[in-house]
């Protein structure tokens, strides 16, 4: 059943972060019920969960999480706001966790198994992976939509999407020592980090760009070591 939940969390998260186009979720939340994209998006859902369980007989529970995550998403759109957007995310994200293990574990309670199955192993690290990369990015983004950032950043050339790249590749490398114990080597990367972004700091002198790398750079590394961290509990009970 771990096997089960773990695949359903994959689905959702390839369907809410990788498969949901920046101009559907603005289009959803211009005509929030009315939007036809709010229907595809969890439509792409049952699809995904569809193929990754591969098991018909939890059509049941498929279409009943599917019919979750319309309310759940319906209610965010129609309730949130422009200052209550990133409060909303968060909640939304939870409520469909919350809907993926509680209506699974009422359907199929007696079925739950917590033995070491290698399967689920594989798909935890999967998920952990996935999730370090664009939903992280987007929740982010999510968070520093608080602040104007392109105002603070206007003067400062760089290539495009570089601090996102930057950003997946800092926690990838973070849940790799993570995850073969060498935390000197978290150290040195952070060292490394702070070091090529002193120059910037230096030659800036704005203290608002210099709040804004740094909290940057605490969450991003944060997210990363309480992933790795989750991954190496979890990785003892699947």
């Amino acid at each position: 059943m771990i096997l089960l939940i773990l695949k359903l969390f994959l689905a959702h998260l390839i369907g809410d972060f990788f498969l949901q186009p920046l101009k559907w979720v603005k289009h959803k939340e211009k005509k929030k019920l009315k939007s036809v994209w709010l229907y595809v998006h969890v439509a792409v859902h049952l699809a995904l969960m569809f193929v990754f369980v591969w098991d018909l007989s939890y059509t049941p529970l498929i279409l009943g999480i599917g019919l979750l995550h319309l309310i759940i998403d319906g209610l965010k759109l129609i309730l949130q706001r422009k200052k209550t957007k990133r409060l909303y995310f968060l909640l939304d994200q939870v409520f469909h966790i919350i809907s993926i293990v509680g209506l699974t574990a009422l359907l199929y309670v007696d079925d739950f198994d917590f033995s070491i199955i290698l399967d689920a192993q594989l798909l935890l690290l999967v998920i952990c992976v996935a999730f370090l990369t664009k939903p992280t990015s987007i929740i982010m983004k999510i968070i520093f939509s608080k602040w104007n950032i392109s105002k603070l950043t206007k003067d400062n050339e760089s290539l495009k999407d570089a601090g996102t790249y930057i950003g997946v590749l800092e926690r990838l490398l973070v849940f790799v020592f993570i995850v073969l114990g060498h935390w000197e080597a978290v150290g040195f990367l952070i060292t490394a980090k702070s070091v090529f972004r002193f120059g910037d700091l230096t030659a800036s002198k704005e203290r608002k760009l210099t709040e804004y790398i740094l909290i940057g750079t605490l969450i991003s590394f944060g997210i990363a070591i309480m992933t790795s961290l989750l991954y190496l509990t979890l990785i003892k009970h699947v």
